[in-house]
């Protein structure tokens, strides 16, 4: 009889465990914006995060669950817009260590475009009609100076068209769970191409498992035959900040990024992505004010608990 009450108390007491553990995995912030502060799962404790006064953001450190900040809402991304235009490329395309991949020869509609999109200020890579470019030289000129015509290069060569590659985005972002992103073009250009942070982050994760991707997100310029030697937007990419920026009058200041953090002894990568950071048309003003966003989401995580 005592042995069947011992079982019974142990079952109970078991139960409890199990109850309290699930309460607890359930309050672990995710991708839902509820701006809760990160709990990593070693020892070490972590700070609250402190999320950007204006625009929206989202984070995750090393093997957590994301969060993001409160009450997201779909916005334009910009050039942020090219982490899925590279994502497709590499999933159908993938490189390897040496390997350059495809090089198609640039045609006259393409240059062309590139010196119509200039003169609208757009953010373009000089091109000249009969350049061969490789995949590897197409993707440093997409992700480092943020060529639009370079995106729209892509994307036919990827799918045949512009329009099918949008729809290729559109079907990718709702395979991935993006739900609330939407993409009108391949390049952000287009202030109907909006997103979340928390679907953006979701997007760069993604991206980040190619190994060309994130080595090409952390270098601080390329040099390309015509174009020459074209400088990283990205305000923090000497502090150790790899990513991509974006970045319009609509927008604001957007930045996807990854760093690397130490807590309480614990090598740590945060991954995270701002938007909506700053105001008016100053490119280098609000990506300015989107690097110190993403520093002070970081900064505060790694004071540690006080």
């Amino acid at each position: 009889m005592h042995t069947v009450r011992r079982r019974r108390a142990l079952l109970g007491a078991a139960l409890g465990l199990v109850v309290a553990y699930t309460a607890l995995a359930g309050a672990q912030p995710s991708l839902n914006g509820s701006g809760q502060p990160l709990t990593h799962h070693d020892p070490t404790s972590l700070a609250p995060v402190r999320w950007p006064a204006r625009g929206q953001a989202a984070l995750v450190i090393s093997h957590d669950r994301p969060a993001g900040s409160r009450h997201e809402q779909p916005v334009p991304i910009a050039s942020l817009a090219k982490v899925m235009t590279a994502y497709l490329t590499l999933r159908r395309y993938p490189l390897n260590d040496g390997d350059d991949g495809f090089a198609p020869a640039a045609t006259e509609n393409q240059a062309q475009a590139e010196i119509e999109e200039a003169a609208e200020d757009q953010s373009v890579v000089a091109v000249r009609p009969g350049e061969q470019l490789t995949e590897r030289q197409l993707l440093q000129a997409l992700l480092i100076p943020s060529g639009n015509n370079i995106a729209e290069m892509l994307a036919a060569r990827v799918d045949g068209s512009e329009t099918r590659f949008v729809a290729e985005m559109n079907a990718e972002a709702r395979a991935l769970g993006m739900d609330h992103t939407n993409y009108s073009d391949p390049t952000g250009f287009d202030p109907g191409t909006v997103s979340t942070a928390a679907d953006q982050l979701r997007i760069f994760r993604r991206a980040m498992r190619f190994p060309v991707f994130r080595q090409i997100v952390s270098m601080p310029s390329v040099t390309l035959p015509i174009a020459g030697t074209l400088t990283n937007y990205n305000p923090l990419i000497a502090e150790g900040y790899a990513g991509k920026t974006g970045s319009s009058s609509a927008a604001g200041g957007c930045l996807a990024f990854f760093t690397h953090l130490s807590v309480g002894g614990h090598e740590l990568t945060a991954v995270g992505v701002v938007l909506g950071q700053g105001e008016g048309g100053d490119t280098r003003a609000i990506l300015a004010a989107a690097g110190e966003a993403a520093q002070q989401l970081v900064d505060s995580v790694a004071r540690g608990p006080n």
